[in-house]
């Protein structure tokens, strides 16, 4: 019976936010992103060990994690039913179509668990992995489907110029490779933040100006600005879906959820269990909002920060690829969190 609820409802529920064109509501008023997370026995949706292409450092439970709790938590709208995802609907609908991911390691996060997710859907499918340079690709021969991910932390150019790393807030050269494609999938915000010896430029420059430093969220907009520029001039709504992906939160301070001054996401076994998120609403997904605004150009936003931010519970911690010397509170565990992301993708794919 609970099936059938949800192919009743789905119909009605799709919260159609898009920005250029904006439309926050669906017919029936119905928010995908408003909602809760629930416990759920029949979770998670695939076993990480049946996807032996994971990454490491998304392995939670291979590399040691002794918990399990994080795995059985279904994302539940307060006003519908997020549709359960089907990887061969998926497969059918997408036949000769190509998708690519282009982002930052959390851009990494969410293709490997769709792959995964696609794979555990039709354990017989052959598939294809292939990794050049930056550039990877999952295919699915007998469907005639690919999905790629492009390495690429801030959409704008990152350059070499006289031994120094130069970041170009107003140069996005680098985006030829993302045309031709039949569905996009941006994101950027993690390494804006990095500073000292992580920092991965020495310089940025903005015309002929050059900087030292300035403010990071100011040099977000800035370049996501030039993106958004790029994209309304290049690709056509017509052949091309665009989607953000949102701002993946992370959890390195627990006072930001009302937890002590000298925890992070370590130990965490439970979301946070409250109405509103105590930290607020995150700060880069305030610009990107305002980018998607000012945009000409359809692009779909994810909004999965608010609901990610209530998952404490959700990262490596000391069991992703730094073991206990760095404890990881940015990436993701698979099964995981990023798993929501994409059956809210497949949600907006299929009633798009």
């Amino acid at each position: 019976m609970g099936a059938f609820v949800i192919v009743i409802l789905v119909g009605f529920c799709f919260l159609d936010q898009i920005y250029g064109k904006i439309d926050t509501r669906g017919g029936s008023g119905c928010n995908f992103y408003d909602g809760r997370w629930v416990y759920d026995n029949s979770y998670p949706l695939y076993n990480s060990s049946a996807c032996n292409f994971i990454e490491q450092v998304f392995n939670c439970q291979k590399n040691g994690r002794p918990d399990s709790f994080y795995l059985k938590y279904r994302w539940q709208p307060s006003a519908c039913n997020l549709p359960r995802f089907n990887g061969i609907d998926f497969l059918q609908r997408f036949k000769g179509k190509r998708i690519m991911f282009v982002g930052d390691s959390l851009s990494l996060n969410q293709w490997q668990s769709l792959t995964c997710m696609l794979h555990r859907s039709a354990p017989r499918t052959i598939y294809n992995i292939a990794r050049t340079g930056g550039l990877s690709s999952f295919r699915f021969p007998g469907y005639n489907v690919t999905l790629m991910l492009s390495r690429n932390a801030f959409l704008v150019d990152n350059v070499n110029e006289k031994n120094r790393s130069v970041l170009k807030l107003d140069s996005i050269n680098n985006a030829k490779q993302w045309k031709g494609f039949d569905t996009l999938i941006f994101n950027t915000w993690h390494w804006w933040l990095h500073t000292g010896r992580q920092q991965p430029w020495d310089y940025i420059q903005e015309g002929r100006r050059t900087y030292k430093d300035m403010d990071r969220l100011v040099a977000f907009e800035k370049g996501l600005n030039t993106w958004g520029r790029w994209v309304d001039s290049n690709l056509d709504p017509a052949k091309t879906k665009v989607f953000f992906q949102g701002v993946s939160p992370d959890h390195s301070h627990a006072t930001d959820w009302g937890g002590l001054k000298q925890q992070d996401c370590s130990g965490q076994a439970r979301p946070v269990v409250k109405s509103t998120y105590p930290g607020g609403q995150h700060p880069a997904e305030v610009v990107v909002e305002r980018v998607l605004h000012k945009m000409s150009t359809p692009v779909y936003l994810l909004n999965t920060t608010t609901l990610s931010q209530f998952r404490k519970d959700g990262h490596p911690s000391i069991y992703g690829f730094g073991g206990r010397q760095s404890s990881d509170c940015s990436h993701w565990c698979l099964s995981g969190v990023p798993d929501t992301w994409n059956q809210l993708l497949y949600a907006a794919l299929i009633q798009s």
